[in-house]
């Protein structure tokens, strides 16, 4: 990717900049044993997407509202399951990094706005001016409404847009935006990255667009 032609970066949430992987998983299995399905069968589709997608692709003999109801238990396990939701490694530090550089940034997630809030305090993270969750988009990851919703709440084109994911749904979501990619946990984007400080590296060099504001 040329970062001259960088203008914002969007990241996804759980795994990306919030460790809440265990959290994720244990209210997923507490949830399958509950609705009857195979735990392991829903924690391959979990991931990446929000709750009710996943709830409706496990129980499809659900009808509308006991999905919906399915979806608000799962998100109910969530809740106050915090106590090992930390920051990613470099999540700080690469956040202050963009500050320093003006560089504008945003979240894009599955979650709804409780639960992001919970995280994101839990891990010691402060909530972006720019939040998109679960609630601002008719349709989740890996459409790219979201990823494109960040980009105009910015004023950014979708092409000057890097967006950092941790699943297949998110990167989905950000190439059908027309963003590049930087992907972790050995997945494949544009960037390849081991973690958060391989981006802090390459967004050292970054020059801004404009001379910096007086």
């Amino acid at each position: 990717m040329d970062l001259d032609d960088l203008r914002a970066v969007l990241f996804d949430m759980d795994g990306t900049l919030v460790d809440s992987d265990a959290a994720v998983e244990r209210a997923w299995r507490t949830w399958a044993l509950e609705y009857g399905v195979d735990p392991a069968a829903v924690l391959a589709v979990a991931h990446g997407r929000p709750s009710e997608p996943t709830v409706r692709q496990a129980r499809p003999d659900l009808d509308d509202a006991a999905v919906a109801a399915g979806a608000a238990r799962q998100l109910e396990l969530q809740y106050t399951d915090l106590a090992d939701v930390r920051e990613v490694p470099g999540a700080r530090a690469l956040l202050r990094l963009l500050d320093v550089l003006e560089l504008p940034w945003a979240i894009v997630t599955s979650a709804d706005r409780r639960l992001t809030a919970a995280r994101l305090g839990a891990a010691g993270l402060r909530t972006p001016a720019t939040l998109v969750t679960s609630e601002d988009i008719t349709e989740g990851k890996p459409s790219p409404e979201g990823y494109l919703k960040a980009a105009a709440a910015l004023g950014v084109d979708p092409d000057g847009c890097l967006v950092v994911e941790d699943s297949e749904p998110g990167l989905a979501a950000g190439y059908g935006a027309g963003m590049q990619t930087a992907a972790l946990k050995g997945l494949h984007g544009d960037l390849t990255l081991s973690g958060l400080p391989d981006l802090a590296d390459l967004l050292s060099q970054w020059t801004p667009p404009f001379p910096a504001r007086p």
